[in-house]
């Protein structure tokens, strides 16, 4: 039902933000934590929800990029140098990773190739409509559909 509202949130960001790409990766982001929430109670009016969220998410980054063009080098160096994570994190990642990539093989090449060129590369998803050879409305579907795949499958696999 979310999947409805993609492009129009799209083209609603883009607007706002004067970055297409940026705005595809809000809504990225905003479908992600509505697919993330815990809450087993239905949300009674998803377009406002979903666009409340990716609102709050460009709030969000707003705010941190504010805080980090007054924060001085010296902090921004200091956070870097002690970012390093302990055994057990990094152990819990790699476990993470070995779960997303099974998820992301039990989906079709097109789908899987559509959320990695868009995830890893960074490409548009016209860029990715134009190397796949398929439309971008049939883009945009893979990636919402691996999104929610993978979150399903590594939310099932985690309880076990």
């Amino acid at each position: 039902m979310l999947e409805n509202y993609y492009r129009e949130l799209v083209c609603f960001l883009n607007a706002k933000l004067g970055n297409r790409q940026v705005a595809e990766d809000v809504v990225h982001d905003a479908y992600v934590r509505v697919l993330e929430r815990s809450s087993q109670v239905p949300i009674e009016q998803p377009r406002a929800f979903l666009y409340r969220t990716a609102l709050n998410l460009v709030i969000d980054g707003h705010r941190r990029n504010a805080l980090r063009q007054v924060e001085p080098l010296e902090v921004l160096d200091a956070e870097e140098r002690f970012a390093t994570s302990s055994p057990h994190t990094q152990h819990d990642h790699g476990q993470r990773l070995e779960l997303l990539e099974r998820a992301l093989a039990e989906l079709s090449p097109a789908c899987r190739d559509s959320f990695l060129l868009r995830k890893l590369e960074g490409l548009t998803h016209l860029q990715i409509a134009e190397r796949l050879c398929i439309s971008r409305a049939l883009v945009e579907k893979h990636i919402v559909n691996a999104m929610k795949h993978c979150r399903v499958r590594m939310r099932e696999w985690e309880a076990c």
